[in-house]
């Protein structure tokens, strides 16, 4: 378990490592302004539709289905189940995409109502939406390739996929003087990006020998359970896509700005969440589907209360920086070439609101796979909807007097109220079960957070004092108070797991990767 656990984020890591570098490129090229806007909801709206479509609600049905014919059936019936999921998807796709492309004024005109009021806008949003689109296609049969190697124990070019998103958006906008802007650079290598994914996942599947063919689709018991499980799912991953919307929909009525502010706070955000929430949860989810597939339910909730442990320890520093020096982390990040010091600082409120989220975001995953590990689709969209019901309501409320950042708050509250019901009933359902050394665990993260923070609040004056007049004083300081911290962090959660007894073993699963 710890070593794929390890293999999905370090992967993962280099995906946001780059994406971090792409991310500064646009804001350098792009700004904070109404091209931006522009190209922010252009790679939203596929984005957007990937989530219901693909990913969460994709192999929260499809993992659990495979993972049970290959455990019961063989390789050979796995196959062919997969298959005809594959030939599946791949119609409705193609007709969701012409009729994406047809219909995208309606789309824009829907999901970002107030770009009507700037012309200009609303025909570049619908111009570069038009480019984007067609990486919908791609990314959603990477997600069936990714969740049959994942399914298989293979997970690095799974994890390594989105790479190549930000590789190649970075070689776009580095080029994007061959084009008429970077918003039109940026936009053609996202769908550029999807076709290489693409290539990349069917490569890797067919080396493993579980590449699909197209095959005229069963009606198997298999398939049948695949998409009652489908149903719920993605109603729920529609019901979360709700809160989603409304973010693009609301923040199209700030002014100039507002969808940039939260694109940008949101790519700082998504770091842990997609190195450690989104990385925990793919490795979980296959390895407890097996282990109850195998009759071994213990096994699941020991590899659960392990993968959780985790996953707060590696959260908590993220979720300190980003409530206690937000401002630090934008300025030092984005101010340069066109992003201004007052863009960063309306993007820092942004992401402090989004850090309140943090530690339920990244444990949604694995509390989730309480659920769908068996089977269970319907419950977790249940709770979905209840949680999707309160941040739009919040939303509504927030965004008038607090702009983006309450947008940002709404949707931290709203991953809380999802987190506690999946908890509560998973506990109550006896899906879940806290052990002991989660529980040491969890205090001796909770310690050293609170260490951490002392560092971050008391060590920024000294040093920025010190720097006073540099050049690259934002930037230094950031440093500094990120291997300071890491190393008092580290040192205390390492001394306070020595004093509880819990030792490096503990973590250890059964997992381990096989190459791709």
């Amino acid at each position: 378990m710890l070593r794929s656990l390890l293999t999905v984020g370090g992967w993962t890591i280099a995906s946001r490592v780059s994406g971090f570098f792409r991310d500064v490129l646009l804001g350098a090229v792009l700004g904070a302004g109404a091209l931006a806007d522009a190209f922010v909801i252009a790679f939203r709206l596929p984005n957007h539709f990937r989530a219901i479509f693909g990913e969460g609600a994709f192999n929260s049905a499809y993992v659990p289905a495979y993972s049970r014919a290959l455990q019961k059936q063989g390789r050979e019936e796995a196959k062919r189940f997969s298959s005809q999921i594959f030939t599946l998807l791949l119609i409705s796709q193609l007709v969701f995409l012409a009729f994406a492309l047809a219909f995208t004024p309606s789309f824009v005109r829907v999901l970002a109502p107030g770009f009507e009021s700037d012309p200009e806008k609303f025909t570049r949003a619908v111009m570069l939406t038009r480019i984007t689109f067609p990486y919908l296609l791609c990314v959603t049969l990477v997600t069936l390739q990714s969740g049959t190697l994942n399914a298989n124990g293979h997970f690095a070019a799974a994890a390594f996929a989105p790479v190549l998103l930000n590789l190649t958006m970075i070689v776009f906008v580095a080029l994007a003087f061959l084009f008429p802007d970077a918003g039109v650079a940026a936009s053609v290598g996202v769908t550029v990006s999807g076709v290489l994914q693409l290539a990349l996942m069917t490569i890797a599947t067919h080396r493993a020998g579980i590449l699909e063919r197209i095959e005229k689709p069963y009606w198997s018991d298999d398939v049948r359970r695949f998409f009652r499980a489908l149903g719920p799912a993605v109603i729920g991953a529609g019901g979360v896509q709700i809160a989603l919307f409304a973010d693009t929909i609301i923040s199209s009525l700030l002014p100039t700005g507002g969808p940039s502010s939260i694109y940008y706070a949101d790519r700082i955000y998504q770091l842990p969440v997609g190195v450690i929430g989104i990385a925990a949860g793919t490795v979980l989810l296959p390895e407890m589907s097996r282990l109850f597939a195998a009759g071994d339910p213990a096994g699941a909730r020991h590899a659960q209360n392990r993968t959780m442990a985790l996953t707060l320890a590696l959260a908590a520093p993220f979720f300190v920086a980003f409530l206690v020096v937000p401002d630090l982390v934008m300025r030092a990040v984005f101010v340069r070439g066109r992003f201004t010091i007052a863009e960063a600082d309306a993007a820092a409120g942004v992401l402090a609101a989004y850090g309140v989220g943090l530690l339920a975001i990244v444990l949604i995953r694995s509390a989730v796979a309480s659920f769908q590990a068996e089977g269970d689709t319907t419950t977790p969209m249940i709770i979905a909807l209840a949680a999707v019901a309160v941040n739009v309501a919040l939303k509504i409320m927030l965004f008038r007097p607090f702009g983006a950042p309450g947008l940002a708050f709404a949707t931290a509250i709203g991953a809380w109220l999802n987190l506690l019901l999946l908890v509560v009933l998973a506990l109550r359902r006896g899906a879940m079960q806290f052990d002991d050394v989660f529980a040491r665990s969890a205090f001796a993260t909770a310690a050293g957070a609170v260490v951490l923070a002392n560092v971050g609040l008391w060590g920024r004056a000294p040093i920025e004092q010190a720097l006073t007049g540099l050049q690259f004083a934002n930037e230094i300081t950031l440093i500094v108070l990120t291997l300071a911290g890491g190393v008092v962090y580290c040192g205390f959660l390492l001394f306070g797991l020595r004093a509880l007894g819990i030792r490096f073993a503990d973590f250890s699963g059964r997992i381990s990767p096989r190459p791709v």
